[in-house]
């Protein structure tokens, strides 16, 4: 049986609170950041941190706004969003903060840590790989593509997914496009997939609820996306 715990770490004078989940036995065990969307730590990351765990891997499900905040409506997370994507170094540094909470725990090889996440926390992941951290792959599920930061040539060390939709508003091809060359730029391993008809949030169930243009979900692109990240994972870590 797997066991949630929640974990609290300071970052830039604000208090985070995320949740890691530790499969059976003593390790030390592969790891897995796993960094939610736009509305803050939700049940999506908790599902499937706690799905991660039952395979095997200590998941750490992130909080970037603090207080492990959660949004019910993505039109109430802009306050908590807005000031991060305002300050894109001080967003990396975030993403950075949970990466290295998570490789210094005891029960985590430092040298088998990988990164998910959705929407924003697709953002973040990918802002991880351009950092340079020492982290075997990232997966973006229908993440923000764009940033200010880009990869410099030869400063990526993870495998890089990317999972988006064809008609998501929030990657537009231009953005699609932009990513191909900085990664080709970066000498990157990339890979990009579109699911020509999904839009943003393909993952979400929820997503068609909000009463927002160009999101849905899409189960085929959901379930492909997820089989080819665990096939990712197990090839990496």
């Amino acid at each position: 049986m797997t066991e949630a715990h929640a974990i609290a770490y300071q970052h830039d004078g604000v208090a985070l609170k995320g949740e890691v989940v530790v499969p059976r036995g003593k390790g030390p065990h592969r790891a897995i950041l796993v960094m939610s969307n736009a509305h803050g730590l939700g049940e999506q990351a908790r599902r499937q941190a706690n799905s991660l765990a039952a395979l095997g891997y200590i998941a750490l499900a992130t909080d970037m706004y603090g207080g492990g905040i959660f949004h019910c409506n993505p039109k109430d997370a802009g306050g908590s969003l807005g000031p991060l994507l305002d300050d894109p170094a001080r967003l990396r540094a975030r993403v950075l903060t949970w990466y290295e909470v998570l490789k210094a725990r005891p029960d985590v090889d430092p040298k088998r840590i990988a990164a998910i996440g959705y929407c924003f926390g697709g953002m973040c992941v990918l802002e991880l790989a351009r950092s340079g951290a020492d982290v075997k792959c990232v997966t973006s599920f229908h993440g923000l593509l764009k940033t200010t930061m880009k990869a410099q040539p030869g400063s990526v060390r993870a495998r890089v997914a990317v999972f988006t939709g064809g008609k998501d508003p929030y990657a537009p091809p231009a953005d699609v496009d932009a990513f191909k060359s900085e990664m080709v730029a970066a000498g990157a391993r990339w890979q990009i997939t579109v699911f020509g008809e999904a839009l943003h949030a393909f993952t979400d169930r929820s997503a068609g609820t909000f009463g927002l243009p160009g999101l849905g979900y899409d189960p085929v692109a959901d379930r492909v996306s997820w089989a080819a990240t665990l096939a990712l994972l197990d090839a990496t870590l």
